[in-house]
């Protein structure tokens, strides 16, 4: 148990290890087995706090286009590339501040594209969506009412894929919720007690985390599977 934590990030709770025993070794193990014995060897997982981190705000007013909520806080997908968020998060450290901007899909929890800067800019925009064109699907892109989200050029972007924006309420987080929950994991399992000296090195263990995230990371609402492993599987279902 303890070589298998001292291989997960921070804050991964019983279940996850237990998914993990499952998955990976064959184990029949129940979570409630894999928590007794968790409290036996001193071994505890934080609770996630859902405020104690600083919120990035890009809300300018209206400066560009907005859009109605077409998702209507329903994040429930039966499979990959049907509706996905997107939203920017801060983190403060040693040299400065970065930020990320990820294109997370609802349906695989993967975060299928991502982007991370020294700077909260279009260019940042810009760059993620260029990752997060397959050519194949048209989802419905969800965000906030963020200055970067309104404009013309992040506009015509998804508009000349096929895409339908949608767009949280000013000053409702609700609205843009299953994104938030993401930051938040992310914060707790990869952040929370850290920091980075450069930029550079900061980037490259984020980058590692979230493809540890789409691999590795089994989540219950998946019933186990990784995001990767749930969208082969649900792609391979509609072939």
């Amino acid at each position: 148990m303890a070589e298998i934590f001292g291989g997960l990030p921070n804050g991964v709770g019983h279940r996850q290890i237990a998914m993990e025993l499952r998955a990976v070794d064959g184990a029949r193990i129940a979570d409630k087995t894999v928590l007794k014995m968790m409290r036996e060897m001193g071994l505890s997982c934080g609770i996630r706090r859902e405020t104690g981190y600083h919120r990035y705000g890009s809300y300018r007013g209206k400066v560009g286009e907005a859009f109605e909520n077409v998702l209507g806080r329903d994040f429930s997908a039966d499979g990959p590339w049907q509706k996905m968020g997107t939203d920017v998060t801060e983190f403060k450290l040693s040299f400065g501040r970065a930020y990320l901007a990820p294109v997370y899909d609802f349906g695989s929890k993967e975060i299928v594209a991502h982007s991370i800067s020294r700077h909260p800019d279009l260019a940042q925009q810009e760059e993620m969506l260029m990752a997060a064109k397959p050519g194949w699907a048209r989802p419905v892109p969800h965000s906030d009412m963020g200055w970067q989200y309104q404009h013309a050029t992040y506009v015509r972007a998804l508009a000349d894929n096929g895409f339908t924006q949608s767009m949280s309420r000013k000053g409702n987080c609700i609205d843009n919720g299953a994104t938030e929950r993401v930051f938040g994991h992310l914060k707790d399992e990869f952040f929370r007690g850290r920091d980075w000296d450069t930029f550079e090195s900061f980037k490259a263990d984020l980058e590692a985390y979230i493809r540890h995230w789409n691999n590795t990371r089994r989540q219950v609402r998946l019933k186990g599977l990784t995001p990767v492993e749930f969208r082969e599987q649900a792609l391979r279902e509609a072939a």
